[in-house]
């Protein structure tokens, strides 16, 4: 691991009493090599402004910053954890940007230059709604290049689900639509202080040049969440209030009206969301 002239990020909760805040979705991941080894799995940083929610006392933030990144943005919401980052801020000159702030409400774009990346251990209680957002801005490519976040073993595997299986559904497609996703990290309870109940892991999306098949985003989305809200109905009850002739819709499109969303690929459910469109 690249030196990093702080101290361990025990000492560092224990100085500025940092405990982790259920009610702000936060579980620290404390042992630097794996933040280092996250910082790492989001690829060469040393050309790269990097975005990153919720640092909280800042492990990852330091992975980041040692392994190269040219600039990093950071948002957190939780006053008490900015002392922390304003030492880190101190170590790497002219590097690190803090905004308090919630990441749903700031726009990050002004203080960024491409190309960007985003890296974060996600709270939990934001972390699929910031994913969606990312994934279906109206314009293709995004302002990202690639996100290495990390989630709930159980989120992770909903975005890199293939039809048929039990968790494929709403993310699976919204993310493999205009992406390649892969689990590239998985990270035990007790990696965590606190601990949560479940496991972790790390999941890379890179943005792709075009999405796999055209469709428009908004009514994908729209498609897709009626859909799966409903996923043990026949698509024709599931989306009939999409259009009056959803059952013909749905044949031209190569889709049984009685099919269930969960066997529906997305080539399928894109050659939808364009008829429902027009």
């Amino acid at each position: 691991m690249p030196f990093d002239p702080l101290p361990p990020l025990r000492d560092v909760i224990a100085q500025h009493g940092l405990s982790a805040r259920k009610s702000l979705g936060q579980n620290f991941l404390l042992d630097l090599n794996l933040t280092a080894k996250i910082a790492r799995s989001a690829g060469d940083l040393m050309q790269c402004d990097v975005l990153e929610i919720g640092p909280g006392p800042g492990g990852l933030s330091r992975g980041l910053l040692s392994e190269g990144a040219r600039h990093l943005l950071v948002i957190e919401k939780d006053h008490r954890c900015l002392p922390a980052l304003a030492e880190i801020a101190e170590a790497y000159p002219g590097r690190l940007t803090v905004i308090e702030g919630d990441a749903l409400d700031v726009d990050p774009l002004a203080h960024l230059t491409p190309p960007i990346r985003i890296a974060a251990n996600l709270p939990y209680n934001v972390g699929t709604e910031l994913l969606v957002r990312w994934l279906t801005p109206p314009q293709w490519p995004p302002f990202w290049q690639s996100l290495t976040l990390m989630f709930q073993r159980e989120v992770a595997e909903r975005i890199v689900a293939a039809p048929g299986s039990k968790v494929y559904g709403r993310l699976a497609l919204l993310a493999q639509w205009r992406c390649d996703a892969r689990i590239v990290m998985s990270l035990p309870p007790q990696a965590f202080t606190p601990p949560p109940k479940v496991s972790s892991a790390v999941v890379q999306l890179t943005a792709l040049p075009a999405p796999r098949f055209p469709a428009d985003a908004k009514t994908l989305e729209r498609v897709v969440a009626m859909a799966f809200n409903q996923r043990r109905k026949m698509l024709r009850a599931a989306l009939k209030g999409l259009a009056p002739d959803i059952e013909e819709k749905l044949v031209a499109a190569g889709i049984a009206p009685t099919d269930r969303a969960e066997t529906v690929d997305l080539e399928r459910f894109c050659a939808l969301a364009r008829l429902i469109a027009k």
